[in-house]
């Protein structure tokens, strides 16, 4: 097949490694200056332009990375040319776009979810967070609803600073636009997973769990940020548990999309809070998560292409899973998440790497994604934010962890950090 993906990250790139097995065709719009190796990089911005190459191309199935392609309504603009797109449309990404939306569908659909309040009226904000704190809350979440690239959440430890927080959102300082209407929710005291399902509109296959580790620094200190790392399957996981999420929140998730006459065909990732064995909606987001793309795409056997296809025409069928384990270490370059870092050339075992390498030193244990590059000179260079994820296989996650880290340490650049315990939670 032809397939086309949408996106230049290392959620992207990991697509491409892993359609790229099944001998696909594969095109990247726009890419990035490592994605030249297993794919042809298209740089054309605008998507009726996108999609009318794609049209003459001959392209099968387009695959959309990014949540803010989604929102634009790039799903809708293909399917208006008659090609076949794996994506929600612009109406069923509200799911993410809008976390106004998202509680709001929650609440109508009795899905089980954190207390909260949805407003853009500061006064009614400030009364909501006395009510909870004076319920001896320890923590209150405050979000933006718009898109904010995964940093749109403050989590509060007193009314003051939760008030300042919302404040700041809604007179545009924090997030400009996507802050002008924000949720406040009750802090939940639990820990986290990723839940994925491939969904065709009306049936779902469930993915191997995740676990993202969002804070910088190693035992989930510092700022957040749009994931450092992640694994998978998480055995924090129970059969028992996931089968829950499914019947009492997948399950209904989708037939309330479709009751509302917005099916929703894509990949749905649920952020989930666990608590006392509870499962809690913290979120829903519309495409694969970065960096839990990279380690779920090597968990999967069969031809995933078709796969894909299936779900984008409405005919799901089975996936196949091949047993193993993934563990994900992002590089950041130095200043991340805080501001943006000077390019800074690549090396693996001390040799700079180039453009042509960014492939060479993928083996059947580990590989790399590639995330924040550009090129200088022919060479690969770390290009600021998150640049790459190490990507180590196992037959366990200790073995998984062990390769992840193991190539990390080969890899350099200048002003370089990554954490030293990604899936310390499934190994303690």
């Amino acid at each position: 097949m032809k397939i086309l993906i949408i996106g230049n990250g290392g959620r992207e790139f990991a697509l491409a490694l892993r359609l790229k097995a099944d001998n696909n065709d594969i095109f990247i719009a726009p890419g990035n200056a490592a994605s030249n190796a297993i794919a042809k990089n298209i740089n054309i911005q605008n998507f009726n332009e996108l999609a009318l190459w794609a049209k003459n191309e001959g392209i099968d199935l387009c695959v959309v990375g990014p949540e803010n392609a989604l929102d634009a309504g790039v799903v809708d603009i293909f399917k208006e040319q008659g090609l076949a797109i794996f994506g929600p449309s612009k109406a069923a990404a509200k799911l993410e776009s809008s976390k106004t939306f998202m509680k709001d569908f929650l609440a109508k659909n009795n899905i089980r979810t954190a207390a909260f309040l949805n407003t853009h009226d500061y006064s009614h904000a400030c009364e909501f967070i006395d009510e909870i704190f004076a319920k001896n809350a320890s923590k209150v979440v405050i979000k933006a609803d718009g898109l904010c690239a995964g940093k749109g959440v403050i989590i509060a430890n007193n009314a003051d600073e939760a008030k300042m927080a919302t404040k700041d959102m809604l007179n545009g300082q924090s997030f400009g636009d996507a802050g002008k209407r924000v949720v406040i929710e009750e802090f939940l005291d639990g820990f986290e997973l990723s839940f994925f399902a491939i969904c065709d509109g009306e049936n779902f296959l469930s993915l191997p769990v995740a676990q993202d580790h969002k804070k910088l620094l190693d035992g989930d200190m510092g700022p957040n940020t749009g994931g450092m790392g992640a694994y998978a399957p998480s055995m924090l996981a129970s059969s028992d548990l996931i089968l829950r999420v499914e019947n009492e929140i997948l399950r209904p998730s989708l037939e309330g999309m479709k009751r509302d006459g917005t099916p929703f065909c894509g990949v749905l990732f649920i952020g989930l809070m666990i608590v006392d064995n509870e499962p809690f909606v913290l979120e829903y987001n519309v495409r694969f998560g970065d960096p839990e793309c990279e380690v779920l795409m090597p968990l999967i056997g069969g031809d995933f292409g078709e796969i894909l296809l299936k779900a984008a025409n409405g005919e799901l069928e089975n996936i196949k899973l091949n047993g193993r384990f993934a563990v994900g270490v992002v590089m950041a370059s130095k200043d991340y998440p805080y501001k943006s870092s000077q390019a800074q050339i690549i090396s693996i075992d001390n040799k700079e790497l180039s453009v042509n390498e960014a492939t060479s030193y993928n083996t059947n244990d580990c590989h790399i994604c590639f995330a924040g590059v550009s090129q200088i000179n022919g060479k690969l260079a770390a290009n600021g934010g998150r640049v790459l994820v190490c990507v180590g296989l196992g037959d366990s996650i200790e073995k998984a962890q062990a390769k992840a880290y193991e190539l990390a340490k080969k890899i350099s650049f200048t002003g370089a950090q990554y954490r030293k315990d990604i899936a310390y939670q499934a190994l303690r």
